[in-house]
């Protein structure tokens, strides 16, 4: 009998510990298990061979995940005339194995060196999903398979969109091989990415006034930063005659997309958090992840769209939390039409940062771009009245693609250049040719 290798191991009797042999050698290079063999090659036979061989395909079958049956063959030989249990794992595809009690885990998880099975490093099962998940993030399997969905299934329940097994399937959370991919961690309560948020006195990192982490499913954090965003979003007051006009800090829609692209867009095999500041004057929303390969920041401006996270996208697009691939940097430039300041994006290799500036905050000489209000918008109004007896603001938001706060500053000004006359108030305002 050769010695025991890499590739052969030798056991006196059935052990649960064959199990575990079986998963080393389907993760590293295949090899055979011989029953009835002492460790040093003396052969003892088995006494039971029927039995030992049902014991054997009952194990793998019922212990080991994924399935690797199809990669196992048990069979009975006869070694110096005595019966030996004959075990023939080959090299799997769909590594890491692992025993179902343990998950993914290296307790779990076991590989060959030399002739000792020993467990796997988290570096080793990491390269192995890589191997043969490929390199996408969000479609690799889950280290974590103890996942529960809580938190999204009320949500999809709310946006009446199915989440039974096989919309999961269908969605991307549940892959060709049954395990939860990465994509099911994000949105399960056991994500393990968070949110930080932070709000600053003044315009500098120096004096903290608030902290707050953000964790659980990534639609949980989206409604929890998103309102949390609006407390500080404050709104002021302005009064023209006896019209008073309510301007935000931010535009809602503003927040919405910035931080709707964080989420996105981030490149969640880092496990660094996203990071959202506040000052007075402006918020920051940075997240690890830089550029696409091959795009560009003017590509982005120009509204062009590479998903990093295509499922995850695909997702949101189906709980209407995003309109239309692309749009939301294009939406974001464009709240701020009308004024001096702009928003301001900064690409690194590993990161993508957005900062908001507060419209409120803004001094006069920094505030409304007048020339920019005026012309070709100003006549896409007028054919609107030209084609309807009045028009609401709601129109102009859509006719234009503006915001609703661009829309009350050039309607504002074409009152004031008696373009444009205000009729009736509340959200029973209409507006009517001035002249």
């Amino acid at each position: 009998m050769l010695p025991e290798s890499k590739t052969i191991e030798y056991k006196r009797e059935f052990t649960d510990d064959i199990k575990k042999t079986v998963i080393a050698l389907a993760n590293t290079d295949g090899g055979k298990i011989f029953i009835g063999v002492e460790d040093y090659g003396s052969v003892l036979g088995v006494a039971q061979p029927d039995a030992v061989t049902l014991q054997v395909n009952n194990a793998i079958r019922d212990a080991i995940r994924p399935d690797v049956t199809l990669f196992t063959e048990t069979s009975l030989m006869l070694l110096e005339e005595k019966p030996v249990v004959v075990i023939s794992i080959q090299r799997g595809t769909a590594r890491p194995y692992y025993l179902s009690g343990k998950g993914i885990r290296p307790e779990g998880v076991f590989v060959r060196q030399g002739s000792s099975t020993v467990p796997a490093t988290e570096t080793a099962i990491l390269n192995m999903i890589k191997e043969t998940s490929g390199d996408s993030y969000e479609t690799a399997r889950s280290l974590n398979q103890q996942l529960t969905f809580q938190e999204t299934n009320a949500y999809f329940k709310r946006k009446d969109v199915g989440f039974e097994k096989s919309h999961k399937r269908t969605l991307g959370l549940i892959g060709d091989d049954g395990m939860y991919t990465n994509l099911a961690l994000l949105l399960s309560d056991q994500c393990a990415h968070n949110i930080k948020l932070a709000v600053f006195e003044g315009d500098r990192k120096s004096i903290f006034k608030e902290r707050r982490e953000f964790s659980g499913s990534l639609l949980r954090q989206l409604e929890e930063v998103y309102a949390y965003l609006d407390r500080f979003n404050r709104t002021k007051a302005e009064f023209k005659g006896l019209d008073r006009i309510d301007i935000r800090d931010y535009a809602p829609e503003v927040i919405r997309e910035a931080l709707l692209n964080a989420i996105v867009h981030r490149d969640y095999s880092f496990s660094s958090s996203a990071l959202i500041s506040i000052f007075d004057d402006r918020i920051e929303f940075t997240t690890i992840g830089g550029l696409v390969k091959g795009i560009t920041l003017n590509d982005i401006m120009l509204g062009v769209s590479v998903l990093r996270n295509q499922h995850l996208a695909n997702i949101f697009y189906r709980l209407n939390l995003i309109e239309a691939y692309g749009t939301g940097i294009p939406k974001i430039m464009g709240a701020y039409e009308g004024y001096k300041v702009k928003p301001k994006i900064e690409v690194s290799d590993n990161a993508f940062k957005i900062t908001l500036p507060n419209i409120n905050s803004l001094p006069s000489s920094l505030s409304i771009d007048t020339s920019d209000l005026l012309g070709e918008r100003e006549k896409q109004v007028m054919r609107l009245l030209d084609e309807n007896e009045f028009i609401q603001r709601k129109d102009v938001e859509l006719a234009l693609n503006i915001s609703q706060q661009t829309a009350v500053l050039l309607l504002r000004k074409m009152i004031e250049n008696g373009l444009v006359k205000k009729v009736g108030s509340g959200k029973l305002v209409k507006y009517i040719r001035g002249r």
